[in-house]
C-alpha cells in the first residue's frame, strides 16, 4: 500500500485530484493504458493509502475484488473509492464497469467497507458514479 500526503476526501472532485497525483507518483499514464486503483479511507474519510490492483491494455484491465478487499481489511479501511482510467477519453461507464461496481458494493456491505464512489478518469476530466447516480 502506498500513501500520498494525508487528506480528507469528501467529494468526487477531491477524489479525482488525489487520483491524478496517485497516477503521477506511480508513473501511470492515463492516455496510454488502463489502470485500476483503490483509495482506502478511515471512518472520517481520511486517506489511509492507495493500491494499484491492475494494469491492463488499451481497452481494459482485469480486477480481482478479493485482492482489493484483502488490502482494505489489512489496512483497517472503513471506506474505499474505486478509480480507473479510460485511455480513449470516453468517460461513459461500460456495462462491465457497472457490474464490477455492483460486486464491490455487495462485498463491501458484507464486510462493512463502504464503496463511496467509482471514478473514471480521462486525461483532463472525470466522471463519478455517485454524481451520476449509478449503482452507489
Amino acid at each position: 500500500m502506498n500513501k500520498l500526503s494525508s487528506r480528507k476526501i469528501t467529494n468526487a472532485e477531491l477524489a479525482d485530484t488525489y487520483a491524478r497525483e496517485m497516477y503521477y507518483q506511480t508513473g501511470c499514464e492515463i492516455e496510454l493504458k488502463e489502470y485500476f486503483f483503490i483509495i482506502l479511507l478511515n471512518r472520517a474519510n481520511e486517506v489511509i493509502g492507495f493500491h494499484k490492483l491492475s494494469e491492463g491494455g488499451i481497452s481494459g484491465t482485469v480486477v480481482d475484488i478479493r485482492l482489493a478487499f484483502a488490502t482494505a481489511l489489512k489496512s483497517l479501511a472503513s471506506g474505499m473509492i474505486l478509480i480507473h482510467n479510460h485511455p480513449s477519453g470516453n468517460l461513459t461507464a461500460s456495462q462491465a464497469d457497472i457490474e464490477l461496481t455492483k460486486k464491490f458494493k455487495k462485498a463491501g456491505e458484507i464486510l462493512d467497507i463502504t464503496i463511496l464512489d467509482h471514478i473514471i478518469m480521462g486525461s483532463s476530466c472525470y466522471s463519478s458514479f455517485t454524481t451520476q447516480g449509478l449503482v452507489l
